[in-house]
Order: C-alpha cells, then structure tokens, then sequence
C-alpha cells in the first residue's frame, strides 16, 4: 500500500469521525424535547395546526389544541401543555403533581 494511499484513508477516517460529533450533538439536542400541543401562540406553532393548514406557523389562535410547539423534554406538562392534541383552544390548567 503506498503511503498516499495510507495518507488518504487515514484523513477520510478523520473527517468521517469530525462529521460524527457535529452530527451527535444536534441528535442529542433533538431527543430532549418533546412536542407540546396546546402552548403555542397564534401563528408560532412549530407543527400539526389540524386539517387545511401547511404546517409550522399556522395556528390561528393562541394555545390551539391541535398545534404543536417543540419544548424541553419534561417541562410541557408543567407549563399548562398536553402530550396530546386536544379540542379547544383555552390553555390548559396544569394538574397538580400528587
């Protein structure tokens, strides 16, 4: 094997490893949120605004039910969000932990 051969693979090894750790921390960034319906203000929701819309930035009302905000995984409960979609625009009351 000559030693431009060798040189070659062993860069192309680096590079390969230097495209993983940019890539693993915004993976990393994306499994620690979670989606959170109902939180989103009018026209700054991230996604699924309900039938007839396009997507992000589509809500019509403040706290939509049905629209979506990406949130910090843990917090959409304690700031008055739901899990799920739900009917209703009204911002949900957070239940008290028991």
């Amino acid at each position: 094997m000559s030693n431009t051969l060798k040189l070659s693979l062993a860069a192309s090894a680096v590079l390969a490893m230097a495209a993983g750790a940019v890539i693993t921390p915004a993976a990393a960034a994306e499994g620690a949120k979670e989606k959170c319906y109902g939180v989103a203000l009018k026209g700054k929701n991230d996604c699924a605004a309900g039938p007839g819309t396009s997507c992000a930035g589509t809500s019509t009302v403040d706290y939509q039910g049905n629209a979506w905000k990406h949130v910090t995984k843990g917090s959409c409960v304690k700031m008055g969000g739901t899990l799920a979609a739900h009917s209703g625009n009204a911002k949900p009351v957070p239940q008290k932990a028991r």
